[in-house]
């Protein structure tokens, strides 16, 4: 039996190699690694004396020969292949492990040249892959690291490679290709041309390579009769919903995952302790206080008729008192950074709650640096939306001017309206939300929901911040809203009519406040 080692991260490879030679397999090896493997005192043949071709170009061609991919796609039950390699004095080979050049970190750098990139892009790396992978019946290909104590040990127990373990090989080793070819396609696509140092990138490139992991099959979409699975980035950011640990509960759902994005996504938004409570993708109750369990309390009282089955999520440990309180009520999914003993032991009593541990990324990290949209044959594609505003950023156009504490109002307001369904608006007092209007073709019926949620819920609205996702067209709306109780309104501005607007406001004596900034989210 012969292998033939050839990596660049060269973690574990030592000791890989010298499991394989205690099994009797002869050891081949390139440039670099064939120098680790004889220094650690192991018996090994380079490929250029294995080939009888020396490596050149720089080290470009150095695989690239019959000797080593005869050996490779060479088939043991073909009479023809095994008589025409005999005929050339090509040895079989039986194990190839191989990882590939560091492109994708290379790009990653800072300050990276185009002439980087190019210098990092594998070819006889991948050409081998491909070859024993395509010969998986009779070759076990290696990519990972990961990959290497399973091999060992099913050559230790008896002598060869299972035949289910060579094709699950290979699949990951054509994965692991299509994910290389793939973001040097997404790099070179994005440059606007070649350059002698660091080029210049556009923010969407020409072709779009969609690269995800399955995480696991879901037993059905957003319907009964749809089919869905859930997938991940090749490399999630710390602090995504992919990266959750489920502690208990049943399965999560098509609908349990996106509604969960949405609220761990929006309770992330905030410094303080906070709870955010969604149901069918939209926040119906958000707070901020002292403690978990408070927010909790202000958060479910907005609405908690739409509480009933929903996701919450929290932003700081969940302590027993807060359980307690959660405990009472039936939710389909709780997030939370993490829990204490107690309240584990309170969410045992309800089986079927799916429990999320989540560790919390710092403030602004953990987002997604870019939305998708599937259309008829296409995809949309923009930049997320991730903008942060604070105190200096708004724009007062009123007489009138915000308190301090409306200030905070105004923008605890702003910051739950981004995680609402356009037409949104979102009134507020204290730390929490009121009435939440969300999804309508009105901005005018969105705000009348969101009064008569707040009423529904005995929660006067006297004195309230009002948050408006987009501008007010007419000041109709806006009178719906002072009607209902508003003291204070955020909203984006940039309408023909602001000016009308303006002075419905200075009229009713309110203050207003502009963003210039909108989050229609559809």
């Amino acid at each position: 039996m012969q292998a033939l080692i050839s990596v660049s991260d060269k973690t574990g490879v030592v000791e890989l190699a010298r499991e394989l030679a205690a099994l009797g397999v002869k050891l081949l090896s390139t440039g670099g690694t064939a120098k680790l493997l004889a220094g650690a005192g192991l018996a090994v043949t380079e490929v250029a004396e294995h080939t009888g071709f020396p490596e050149m170009l720089d080290g470009r061609v150095k695989t690239l020969h019959p000797t080593i991919h005869g050996g490779l796609l060479a088939r043991r039950d073909s009479a023809e292949h095994m008589a025409a390699i005999a005929a050339h004095g090509i040895a079989t080979i039986d194990i190839l492990v191989v990882n590939l050049y560091p492109f994708e970190a290379t790009v990653a750098k800072a300050g990276c040249t185009l002439a980087d990139a190019i210098e990092n892009i594998d070819i006889g790396g991948p050409a081998m892959v491909r070859s024993a992978a395509k010969n998986w019946n009779d070759v076990a290909v290696l990519t990972d690291a990961s990959q290497y104590a399973g091999v060992v040990a099913e050559l230790k127990a008896s002598g060869q490679v299972a035949q289910a373990t060579r094709f699950a090989l290979a699949v990951a080793a054509f994965d692991r290709i299509a994910q290389y070819d793939g973001a040097i396609s997404d790099y070179l696509s994005s440059l606007a041309g070649p350059s002698n140092g660091v080029p210049e990138r556009r923010e969407f490139p020409a072709q779009a390579n969609g690269r995800f992991v399955k995480l696991q099959d879901l037993r059905y979409g957003e319907n009964p009769h749809q089919r869905a699975a859930f997938y991940r980035d090749l490399a999630p950011a710390p602090g995504s919903l992919v990266t959750a640990k489920q502690l208990q509960g049943k399965e999560l759902s098509y609908n349990n995952i996106a509604d969960a994005d949405a609220a761990w996504e929006c309770v992330k938004s905030f410094a303080a302790p906070a709870c955010v409570i969604v149901k069918h993708a939209n926040p119906c109750g958000v707070a901020v206080a002292e403690s978990a369990a408070a927010a909790y309390a202000k958060a479910f009282k907005t609405d908690p008729t739409s509480a009933f089955g929903g996701i919450i999520a929290f932003n700081g440990e969940v302590d027993r008192a807060c359980a307690e309180h959660v405990a009472k009520q039936f939710v389909e999914v709780l997030i939370a950074p993490s829990y204490s003993a107690e309240a584990l032991a309170v969410f045992a009593a309800k089986a079927n709650t799916r429990v999320l541990q989540i560790d919390l990324p710092a403030f602004g990290a953990g987002r997604n640096a870019h939305d998708f949209k599937r259309v008829g044959s296409g995809l949309l594609i923009q930049t997320a939306d991730n903008h942060d505003i604070g105190a200096s950023d708004l724009k007062v156009v009123t007489t009138r001017k915000p308190t301090p504490a409306q200030t905070q109002d105004l923008l605890f307001a702003w910051t739950v309206a981004r995680f609402v369904k356009s037409n949104a608006i979102v009134f507020c007092a204290d730390g929490m939300t009121l009435g939440v209007g969300a999804g309508q073709m009105s901005r005018i019926d969105s705000a009348k929901i969101a009064s008569i949620k707040a009423e529904a819920a005995q929660l006067s609205l006297a004195g309230s911040a009002v948050a408006s996702d987009a501008f007010f067209p007419f000041r109709d709306g806006l009178d719906v809203v002072i009607d209902a109780g508003a003291s204070c309104v955020i909203q984006p501005g940039g309408s023909m009519r602001d000016d009308q607007v303006i002075a419905a406001a200075n009229e009713r004596g309110i203050a207003m406040v502009f963003t210039g900034v909108r989050h229609f989210r559809h």
